[in-house]
């Protein structure tokens, strides 16, 4: 196993742990608020980290490039990571991470269209296994544990979320391949932090934010949170991508499902039922058969 492959199943492990901490904080903290602050600190952390390996620098990035960065980190942070926060705080830790397994099918598919990676039939098949778990966890969830109707938008929000962070990884894909990975990472980052902005002035949302972050909150959770997520994470994450195919990476990462499903249990006490358990297996069957290919 190279070092690709490393980064990939290393930030699936840091992400599953984060999302657990994303859980706990979302108890208090709304989403957009939690992705606000989780994006702004991975931003300031990313700062002291270029200066020491890249400099302050920047490369020769063509106007493109820089538009599908900016496009990157919009879709794939200021809209995914909220929308997939408002997923975890509507149906749970243990079955976002089930439905976050539709990832690696989209980024499959997604690639094949735009970065020409061919599409087999094994594929095919992991994608309708993932496709049977996530319906299995997420059908006819009993009301005395989470309302149906919470499950359902949490779904629409997950499977949202999946999607166009899938899209905003594989628009960068040959960016991270060529150019200075750090500053990628960061102008990436930079996209979301000003969507957000530009969502916050349109909509005008600063007295509610404000207040929000005025209330008492678990700070310390949430500043490890983000460490681990919006910095850590992230940085193995797209380091995967960079080294090594994206449909594979993407695959990979699908491993942060049964870490998730296990931490939830572990410290958060959701149930594992018989059909939960059915589901994940289903969806990690789904990754297996892609990693035959």
């Amino acid at each position: 196993m190279g070092w690709g492959e490393t980064f990939a199943l290393s930030s699936a492990m840091v992400w599953a742990f984060a999302v657990i901490l994303f859980r706990r904080s979302g108890e208090t903290l709304p989403a957009f608020e939690l992705n606000l602050f989780k994006n702004m600190f991975g931003l300031l952390l990313l700062v002291p980290t270029i200066l020491v390996v890249d400099g302050l620098t920047l490369p020769d990035y063509t106007s493109i490039e820089l538009f599908l960065l900016f496009l990157s980190g919009v879709l794939g942070i200021a809209v995914a990571d909220t929308w997939y926060l408002k997923a975890l705080n509507m149906m749970g830790a243990g079955r976002t991470g089930i439905v976050s397994s539709l990832f690696s099918p989209f980024v499959i598919l997604l690639s094949a269209v735009f970065l020409g990676e061919r599409l087999v039939p094994w594929q095919w098949l992991g994608f309708v296994l993932v496709m049977s778990g996530v319906l299995m966890v997420t059908w006819r969830t009993h009301r005395s544990v989470v309302d149906t109707a919470e499950v359902k938008k949490g779904v629409i929000y997950g499977v949202g979320a999946v999607f166009t962070m899938a899209a905003g990884v594989v628009m960068v894909k040959e960016i991270l391949e060529t150019r200075s990975f750090l500053w990628t990472v960061e102008l990436r980052m930079v996209g979301g932090a000003v969507g957000m902005l530009i969502y916050m002035i349109v909509g005008s949302h600063w007295q509610t934010v404000k207040r929000n972050f005025s209330q008492p909150q678990p700070w310390g959770t949430v500043m490890f949170a983000s460490f681990l997520g919006a910095y850590f994470a992230l940085i193995l994450w797209l380091a995967g991508y960079k080294l090594i195919d994206a449909s594979v990476a993407s695959v990979l990462n699908e491993t942060n499902v049964a870490f998730i499903v296990f931490l939830a249990w572990l410290m958060l006490g959701e149930p594992i039922n018989r059909r939960k358990m059915a589901g994940l297996g289903l969806t990690l069957g789904g990754v297996i058969v892609i990693m035959l290919v």
